[in-house]
């Protein structure tokens, strides 16, 4: 089984979706998706008296969207930045309960997120999510608020920092880039 955490706001965790699946099915082995709460910047603008550090951290942001909106092209996804990354952590709190296959609702946040602009934390929200996707939760909507909390806590502990991360055979990547190895690994190993 491979585990993979993401975050619904994760431009990178978006973009690793599609690869996922078609590693996944080219190998035949499922998937355990949990959730990770990601720290996603607001996109600074231009400051005439901006020091040198704020200028390679705008720089280097500006480069990141541009190229996850070409890697977005290239599997037909419309990748538009909010203005403000908005907190997605009743939605990370619905997957870490989901009881039924969780990919119908991964497919709906993300296209809310993404292309929406939903609030993914409105409890109104993430229920549309949960009811238009058949998916069916551990526990009521209104007590899972915590989970996210415990997830993080738990994904931390198993040393993730950031999302998409994969977890396989003890291993840890972190990062969509890292497929080809995560296939090598579970062809040599058979897993």
């Amino acid at each position: 089984m491979l585990r993979v955490y993401i975050d619904f706001k994760s431009a990178p965790s978006y973009l690793a979706l599609k690869p996922t699946l078609a590693l996944a099915e080219r190998l035949a082995i499922e998937i355990d998706w949990k959730p990770f709460r990601t720290t996603e910047r607001k996109m600074t603008s231009l400051d005439p008296d901006e020091t040198v550090g704020q200028r390679h951290r705008r720089i280097r942001d500006e480069a990141q969207r541009k190229t996850a909106i070409k890697y977005a092209a290239h599997q037909g996804i419309d990748l538009r930045f909010p203005d403000h990354p908005d907190c997605t952590d009743l939605a990370l709190s619905a997957l870490s309960v989901i009881e039924t296959d969780p990919l119908p609702f991964i497919h709906a946040a993300f296209h809310a997120y993404w292309q929406d602009r939903a609030d993914l934390d409105d409890p109104a929200t993430v229920r549309r999510l949960i009811d238009t996707t058949g998916t069916r939760l551990g526990a009521d909507l209104s007590e899972i608020c915590d989970r996210i909390e415990i997830a993080q806590s738990e994904a931390e502990a198993d040393g993730i920092v950031g999302a998409p991360a994969y977890v396989i055979a003890e291993q840890i990547f972190i990062g969509r880039e890292h497929l080809p190895w995560i296939e090598e690994l579970v062809r040599t190993t058979q897993l």
